[in-house]
């Protein structure tokens, strides 16, 4: 079972733990509050006969409905509501161990119902038993529980058992969806999916298990806004990659943008709601937790470019809102990343960049790159045309300057006869590297001259080995740090593909472009959604059920009908 099960807005999670020292085969009942620091487990599931031993199961798995189906019984799992997992058993007993930590405890209150309080995970768990009894084992010793075992067992053996599990804050409050039966709450949330996918992008025929799975992950990887979330945000995962960072939601938010455009723009939005007085955005966001120790890149510009060519959803109004946010995310870095005051920002980490290990910034840092320039020369662009349609005249004009000044001091900065470079921010010394992005500059389109397009696609093709079978690696092959699970050197992943498609479009090469979409989304329908991929032989790494790989599968194989009906 790779891909957690979990329903949209919910922050519960039935999923194995691929990390630490967990059993790699059972499954877990997992909060995904507070991000990706800790696993969340609440309980291990242990399907168990009368003498509680435990048994051998198989996982079958819908968006809507999890079966465990063991020799001598099944047990069966739904969310009657985005707090409340509910648990049917037939033929058999379900144990759950609590995962416990300093103080936790369980409770027995008056209304039969047993409350779990877990300190560890700073939330407290109601057992409820529907049909059959809840069973509670949990010694007081000094200051907590010893161990809580919890036993769920039908009345007589030739019965069925039903019990759930609501997590709540402070005080218990019974969730209606409790008053619903378990069919009607499994037929509730296949409604609901069926609606989500109704508004998933179409791809084409034979891209259809891919369209099935993505779908599924990315209506699930919602939670409701609370804490630190001021939207309903798409995390990366509700596997380990439990947060939102500050470029992933870009990709989210685009293959939101045609069919459900008020979520795009929450995904869009929901850093700029978190930003910092000095302009900058964090890290990533989860309910409890921001991480401002490094920030992300600037691709916010390019993003809402590329949404407003595709809504007409992204009024005035909605222009007016994030103009400010944007302007002063775009100032913070001439501000606050140009140590050397060559009006060239840079990144201080290569986590800044996103693509944390890239080759890049293998000399140390800071490093000045020229993706991060290309991405404030779109995004001043960006604000130009947004000034122009909100009334700020002069102020276009002066974005319009910005971004011209920065492009020629891009290219004295990082061109060369063979292309762009990268450098050390201060010496300028150049660093030697075969990472694909010094390729990223494309996005800029017309801005480039021709033979400037023809020498990067020329070195891009044939100089280096970044095309495979699967796509462009990140890394070259025929490079001494190329890795095939390297992360940033080497894997093929979502938003580099996404990037140098676009750019690819914009300077003109569609039949490459194209050729990448086929690739990728052949890749992904086969592989799966996962965080990354291998580029020789297009297997799934890391994280398997990753949103953003979903959300450009989704974009790309979408344009990929698109793009026929128009031919």
């Amino acid at each position: 079972m790779k891909i957690p099960f979990s329903r949209n807005g919910s922050y519960f999670v039935i999923s194995p733990i691929y990390f630490g020292d967990y059993e790699r085969k059972a499954l877990f009942v997992r909060t995904i509050r507070g991000g990706d620091e800790k696993s969340g487990a609440i309980f291990k599931i242990n399907l168990v006969n009368d003498e509680l031993v435990p048994q051998d199961y198989d996982v079958e798995f819908t968006p809507y409905f999890l079966r465990l189906v063991a020799k001598e019984g099944v047990l069966e799992c739904c969310f009657s509501s985005d707090r409340t997992i509910r648990m049917k058993g037939n033929g058999l007993n379900l144990q759950l161990t609590a995962l416990t930590g300093t103080y936790d405890y369980a409770l027995a209150c008056p209304d039969k119902t047993w409350e779990i309080n877990s300190f560890k995970e700073k939330r407290r768990f109601r057992m409820i038993p529907i049909e059959g009894s809840v069973e509670v084992n949990a010694p007081f010793e000094v200051d907590k529980s010893k161990f809580i075992h919890i036993i769920c067992r039908p009345k007589n053996s030739n019965e069925s058992f039903e019990t759930a599990i609501t997590d709540y804050h402070i005080t218990y409050e019974k969730d209606p969806s409790l008053e619903n039966s378990f069919l009607e709450c499994v037929k509730k949330v296949k409604d609901e999916f069926d609606n989500w996918k109704n508004k998933t992008l179409m791809v084409p025929e034979s891209f259809q298990n891919g369209r099935e799975t993505a779908a599924y992950i990315t209506w699930s990887s919602i939670v409701k806004g609370e804490g630190l979330l001021s939207r309903p945000a798409m995390y990366m995962s509700k596997n380990w990659m439990t947060n939102i960072w500050s470029w992933d939601h870009c990709f989210n938010a685009m293959a939101l943008t045609k069919l459900q455009p008020e979520l795009a723009w929450d995904q869009f939005c929901i850093f700029f709601d978190s930003q910092d007085e000095s302009g900058a955005l964090p890290d990533f966001l989860n309910d409890q937790f921001a991480l401002w120790n490094c920030c992300k890149p600037p691709i916010h510009g390019w993003t809402v470019k590329w949404m407003m060519e595709r809504t007409d959803f992204i009024t005035s109004e909605k222009l007016r809102e994030i103009y400010n946010p944007l302007a002063k995310w775009t100032n913070w870095w001439f501000r606050f990343r140009d140590d050397d005051n060559d009006g060239i920002p840079q990144y201080n980490h290569g986590n800044d960049s996103g693509w944390d290990n890239s080759t890049v910034f293998s000399t140390g840092v800071p490093v000045e790159t020229p993706d991060l320039a290309a991405f404030l020369i779109i995004q001043m662009d960006v604000l130009a045309k947004i000034a122009q349609m909100i009334g700020r005249v002069r102020e276009a004009k002066d974005w319009k300057y910005r971004a011209d000044e920065t492009f020629n001091k891009m290219m004295e900065h990082f061109w060369t006869e063979e292309g762009f470079k990268a450098c050390l921010s201060g010496s300028h010394q150049p660093i030697s590297s075969q990472s694909l992005i010094l390729y990223i500059p494309l996005i800029l389109g017309e801005r480039l001259s021709q033979s400037q397009r023809n020498v990067l696609i020329n070195r891009l093709l044939h100089d280096n080995q970044f095309e495979t079978e699967h796509g462009f690696a990140t890394e070259s092959v025929d490079s001494p740090f190329y890795r095939h699970d390297g992360y940033w050197r080497g894997p093929i992943w979502a938003p580099s593909t996404m990037l140098l498609i676009d750019g690819l479009k914009a300077i003109g090469e569609f039949k490459l472009a194209r050729k990448t979409a086929e690739k990728y989304c052949k890749m992904a329908n086969q592989a799966g959604m996962a965080e990354n991929f291998n580029a020789l032989t297009g297997e799934g790494l890391r994280d398997p059920a990753f949103t953003w790989t979903s959300s450009v599968f989704l974009i790309l194989a979408n344009e990929l009908v698109e793009e026929h009906i128009l031919n």
